[in-house]
C-alpha cells in the first residue's frame, strides 16, 4: 500500500507555482506517518474485528437471563426498538470519527479540542475493564484444563474442597420420571467447585482483607495476557489475522452446542420457558430499560473499540454496510445463544425434578456453575465442557484484543514520533503493568474486586462519556458538518434516520438510562455478602473519576487559548487546524486548504493538478464546496 502511495503521488508533475509549501518541504514526512501507522490487510480484517468485538461473553451469559426475566418472546419487542434507536445510530458514529481521522479515542478530538476529556473517560474506563475481563478469561482458562480429564472435577462430592452440604444433584427416577430435590438446603459439587476451589473464597473474610495469591489462578492470569500480547503484538496486521478464527470458530461450536442442546429430553421445556411471550411486561418501564442497557453494553459502544478499528481502514471503506451486518448479526447471535443456553437447562429441569427457574442463572454463575453441572450429566461431558469453555476464551479474547488496541492507539496516536516506532515494546509495558494491576484478583478474595469493578468502572460514567460524544459532534461541531464529512468519506449523506437519533433519540434515551442507573441505585452485592461502606464509596468514585475527566479536559483546553473567557471557549470547540483526513490524498475540498503550509487560492485546483484528475469522491468534495458556499452567501 505504501508503494503504491508513493507511485501514485510520483506520477503527476506539478508546477512550482501551483504548489504549497507542503508540497516543496516535508510532506513526506507526513505521508510516511500516517503510513507507518498501519492499516488492515483486508476489508474482512476490520469486519470479523468488529464481530469478535461486539459478540462476547455478555451475548452467552447476559442476554438469554435478561429475556426469559423480562418478558420472554416480548422483550425482543423493546430489544429491537433500542437497537435501532441508540445502538445503531451510535455505533455508525463511532466508525465515523475513527474512519474520517485515521486517529484514536484522545487524538480524535481534535474536531473539538474542548471535549478531548470525553476522549480519557474512554481511555481510563476501557483501563478498568481491560484488568478484571483478563482476569474473566483466566478463569476460562482454569476450567478448560481442568475438562482435559476424563471425569470432571466438579462432577462428585467427597473432594477436599466439599462440605457437608454437597450433594449431587442428580434426579433419582421413579415409574413416572424424576424425583424433585430439594435444592434450597444443599449445594451442588460445580458450585462448591467453583466458590471453595477454584476462588477459594472461604479463605477471604471480605474484600477488605483478600487473603493469599491463589497461584494456579495467578499463572492462568499471566497465560491470558501473554496470549493476548503476542495476538496484538504486531498491533491490527496480527490481530487482524487471529480474528479469523477466534470470530468464527465460536459460531461453530455454538451450533454444536445447539444442535446437541435441543437434541436432549426436556429442551423444549427451557425453549418455551426462554421464548414464551408475556406481552405485560412491555407495560413495564424496567423492562424497555434492561433493554437499551443490553444493547448499549452489548455493542460496545463508547470504549473506544469501534473508533480505534475504523481508524484503520481505508477512507472510503463502506461502515454504513459493515455497521448493519454486525449490529443485526450480533443480535441474532444473542437469541441462538438464549437457545443454545435453555435447551440444556431445559433437560436440567426434567433430570433435577425442578422448574427451569429454580437452576437458570446469569453471569459467571451460569458460566461456571449451572452449566458445566448440566455437562456433567452429558455422554462425553468432558468434550462438551471443553468445547463450551473454548467457545467463551475465543468470545472473551477479541473483546481483549480490542481493549488493549484501543489503549495503545490512543496513547501512541498522541506521541506518534516517539512511540509509534516502539509499539510492541510499549504494548509489552502496558500489558505487565495491568498483569501486575490484576494481581488482587487472583487472591482468596479477588472476586469481590472483580464485582465491584464490573458494577462500578463501566457504569454511569460510560453512559456520560457516551452522551458527551454525542453532544459534542452534532451540536457543538454540527450535524451538518459532520454528514457532509460523512458524504466525502462514503458518497452520500446519512438520512433523516440518523439524524433524527443522533440530534434527539439516541442522548434521550442514553440520559434516560443514566437518571434511572442513579435512582434505581443498588449497593453491590455477591450472594449473601454485603460490601461495606468504603469499598461503596471506592466504586463510586471511580466512576465519578471518568465523569471529571470531562470537565478537567474543558479546563486545560480553555488555559491553552488567549482572550476572554468566552472567546477561549469559542476558540477550543473549533476543530484544529489540522483536523480531517490523514492522508494527503483523501484532503479534497474544504480540507484542502488545511494541509499544513498552504497558501494556495485554489487548493482544490493544486490538489486535482497533483493527484492527477478528478475522481468521484472529488465530484463529492466539489459539491461540498459549493454547498458551504451557497451557505454563506445566504448568510450575507
Amino acid at each position: 500500500m505504501k508503494k503504491l502511495q508513493r507511485a501514485h503521488l510520483s506520477k503527476p508533475i506539478t508546477p512550482d507555482l501551483l504548489m504549497t509549501p507542503s508540497d516543496q518541504g516535508n510532506v513526506d514526512l507526513d505521508v510516511d506517518l500516517a503510513a507507518d501507522r498501519g492499516n488492515w490487510t483486508g476489508k474482512l480484517d476490520f469486519l470479523l474485528s468488529c464481530i469478535g468485538y461486539c459478540v462476547g461473553l455478555g451475548n452467552v451469559w447476559r442476554f438469554p437471563y435478561r429475556a426469559y426475566t423480562n418478558g420472554g418472546g416480548a422483550f425482543l419487542v423493546p430489544y429491537f426498538l433500542m437497537l435501532a434507536i441508540c445502538g445503531i445510530p451510535l455505533f455508525f458514529l463511532e466508525l465515523s470519527l475513527g474512519q474520517f481521522s485515521s486517529l484514536g479515542p484522545l487524538a480524535v478530538w481534535k474536531i473539538s479540542p474542548l471535549f478531548k476529556g470525553a476522549g480519557a473517560a474512554m481511555l481510563l474506563i476501557v483501563g478498568l475493564v481491560a484488568i478484571y475481563y483478563n482476569m474473566i478469561i483466566a478463569y476460562v482458562l482454569f476450567y478448560l484444563f481442568a475438562s482435559l480429564t476424563s471425569n470432571l472435577p466438579w462432577e462428585h462430592c467427597g473432594n477436599w474442597w466439599n462440605t457437608h452440604l454437597c450433594l449431587e444433584h442428580r434426579g433419582s427416577k421413579d415409574g413416572n420420571g424424576a424425583l424433585p430435590l430439594n435444592l434450597t438446603s444443599t449445594v451442588s459439587p460445580s458450585e462448591e467447585y467453583w466458590s471453595r476451589y477454584v476462588l477459594h473464597i472461604q479463605g477471604s473474610r471480605g474484600i477488605g482483607s483478600p487473603g493469599q495469591i491463589r497461584w494456579n489462578l495467578c499463572l492462568c492470569l499471566l497465560l491470558a495476557w501473554v496470549i493476548v500480547f503476542l495476538c496484538i503484538l504486531k498491533g491490527v496486521k496480527s490481530s487482524g489475522k487471529v480474528v479469523y478464527f477466534t470470530a468464527t470458530f465460536p459460531y461453530l461450536i455454538l451450533l454444536m452446542l445447539l444442535v446437541r442442546g435441543v437434541t436432549l429430553p426436556g429442551a423444549w421445556k427451557g425453549i418455551q420457558f426462554y421464548l414464551t411471550p408475556q406481552f405485560h411486561h412491555l407495560l413495564s418501564s424496567k423492562v424497555w430499560i434492561e433493554a437499551a442497557l443490553q444493547i448499549f453494553y452489548s455493542l460496545g459502544v463508547g470504549f473506544g473499540g469501534l473508533l480505534t478499528f475504523a481508524s484503520y481502514n481505508t477512507f472510503h471503506q463502506n461502515i454504513y454496510r459493515d455497521t448493519f451486518i454486525v449490529t443485526l448479526g450480533n443480535a441474532i447471535t444473542s437469541i441462538l445463544a438464549g437457545f443454545a443456553i435453555f435447551s440444556v437447562l431445559g433437560y436440567m429441569s426434567q433430570e433435577l425434578g425442578v422448574p427451569v427457574d429454580q437452576v437458570a442463572k446469569a453471569g459467571p454463575g451460569l458460566a461456571f456453575v449451572v452449566y458445566p453441572q448440566a455437562m456433567t450429566m452429558l455422554p462425553l461431558s468432558p468434550f462438551w465442557s471443553f468445547l463450551f469453555f473454548f467457545m467463551l476464551l475465543t468470545l472473551g479474547l477479541d473483546s481483549q484484543f480490542a481493549f488493549l488496541e484501543t489503549i495503545v492507539t490512543a496513547v501512541t496516536d498522541e506521541f506518534p514520533y516517539y512511540l509509534r516506532p516502539k509499539k510492541a515494546v510499549f504494548s509489552g509495558l502496558i500489558c505487565v503493568a495491568m498483569y501486575l494491576m490484576g494481581l488482587v484478583l487472583t487472591t482468596d478474595g479477588g472476586m469481590y474486586w472483580l464485582v465491584l469493578l464490573d458494577d462500578y468502572s463501566a457504569s454511569f460514567g460510560l453512559m456520560v462519556a457516551v452522551i458527551t460524544t454525542c453532544l459534542a459532534v452534532t451540536r457543538v461541531y454540527g450535524i451538518q458538518r459532520f454528514c457532509r464529512d460523512i458524504h466525502m468519506m462514503l458518497g452520500f449523506k446519512p438520512g433523516l434516520y440518523f439524524r433524527a437519533c443522533w440530534l434527539f433519540l439516541s442522548p434521550a434515551t442514553l440520559l434516560a438510562l443514566l437518571v434511572y442507573s442513579i435512582v434505581k441505585y443498588q449497593p453491590s452485592e455477591y450472594g449473601s455478602y454485603r460490601f461495606p461502606a468504603w469499598a461503596e464509596l471506592l466504586g463510586i468514585l471511580m466512576g465519578l473519576l471518568s465523569c471529571l475527566m470531562i470537565p478537567a479536559g474543558m479546563l486545560v483546553a480553555v488555559l491553552r487559548e488567549e482572550g476572554s473567557l468566552w472567546e477561549r471557549l469559542q476558540q477550543a470547540s473549533r476543530p484544529a487546524l489540522d483536523w480531517g483526513p490523514s492522508l494527503e490524498e483523501n484532503r479534497t475540498g474544504m480540507y484542502v486548504a488545511t494541509l499544513a503550509g498552504s497558501q494556495s487560492p485554489k487548493p482544490l485546483m493544486v490538489h486535482m493538478r497533483k493527484y492527477g484528475g478528478i475522481t468521484s469522491f472529488e465530484n463529492t468534495a466539489i459539491e461540498v464546496d459549493r454547498e458551504i458556499a451557497e451557505e454563506e452567501e445566504s448568510m450575507m
